[in-house]
């Protein structure tokens, strides 16, 4: 079977349609537009809660973006345990004369075998919860960039992108559409969300301490995966979709990533960052009405 799969190959049917970052986040239907969930009038509140007018198609959207999210980290896991040897096997033909520099420990492929089974469930779950909301497969389109993340060559890079960036992230969104699930007197979802955030803060807790004993040796290698990491948080805050602020979509849930073994700082830090990101897309939305309304003048 063939090694570090592009993400161009990804095996996907007619119903899937892949985008951008740019474009999904201008999808007028989902929870983290917040340019068009209000084009009549400024708004201060953005958090995907049932009293926003488009909470529905919000809140499906998202549920779909962790549908899809979610088969992106299954194959980002089972990637990582076939694509790099193990280390202290001997080796045979080719793989004999390889550096063992890329070589990851055979209990950090078992913790991405286990991920890889929770990711499995999380798929089947978000489907019936898809199902569930009224949305079928492929009413949203798909976006790439987690799996983008796991294509690195490096596996410390991978630990930081998928398990500690992006895995992150899911801490933030399965605690948003709990709370939703709550809001809206929906059991079924909050019970699945909270179902689903537990196996998020293991699998961002693996990824941390995977990330320190691979490279407690190295510490260039640390600094370049924790860089990494800072890349793709930021990726991910584009127009500050999450933060701590109302105003963004959806909000940073410290406490679960805590326990997952984020410390305040990398936490604040994130929030510094999507917060900067908001401000930047407050100040193009207030332009671009400031032009239209000149124009209107005109």
């Amino acid at each position: 079977m063939r090694k570090f799969l592009p993400v161009d190959d990804l095996a996907r049917d007619e119903r899937f349609a892949a985008i951008t970052m740019k474009e999904r986040f201008a999808d007028q239907r989902t929870a983290l537009n917040i340019d068009g969930a209000a084009p009549d009038r400024p708004r201060t509140k953005f958090r995907l809660t049932p009293e926003r007018r488009d909470a529905s198609d919000g809140a499906r959207g998202l549920m779909h973006g962790i549908f899809v999210g979610e088969i992106q980290a299954l194959e980002g896991a089972g990637r990582t345990c076939f694509d790099f040897e193990t280390a202290g096997v001997a080796k045979t033909g080719s793989a004999a004369a390889e550096s063992s520099d890329m070589d990851v420990p055979f209990a950090l492929k078992l913790d991405m075998a286990r991920q890889c089974w929770d990711e499995a469930r999380h798929v089947e779950i978000s489907v019936k919860l898809s199902d569930w909301m009224g949305t079928e497969i492929g009413q949203y389109a798909e976006n790439t960039v987690l799996f983008a993340a796991a294509c690195s060559n490096d596996p410390v890079l991978r630990l930081a992108g998928v398990n500690r960036a992006l895995e992150g992230l899911a801490i933030d969104v399965f605690t948003t559409m709990k709370e939703f699930g709550d809001l809206a007197g929906d059991p079924y979802l909050e019970f699945c969300e909270d179902w689903m955030l537990a196996d998020e803060v293991t699998h961002v807790r693996m990824g941390s301490d995977w990330l320190r004993k691979v490279t407690e040796n190295d510490p260039e290698r640390r600094k370049k995966a924790l860089d990494f990491q800072g890349v793709v948080d930021k990726l991910f805050s584009y127009g500050g979709t999450r933060s701590d602020s109302d105003e963004s979509p959806i909000g940073l849930a410290r406490r679960f990533r805590s326990l997952a073994g984020f410390t305040d700082d990398e936490v604040e830090a994130i929030n510094e960052v999507s917060i900067q990101a908001l401000d930047e897309r407050k100040a193009r939305i207030a332009s671009a009405r400031a032009a239209a309304d000149h124009a209107t003048a005109e």
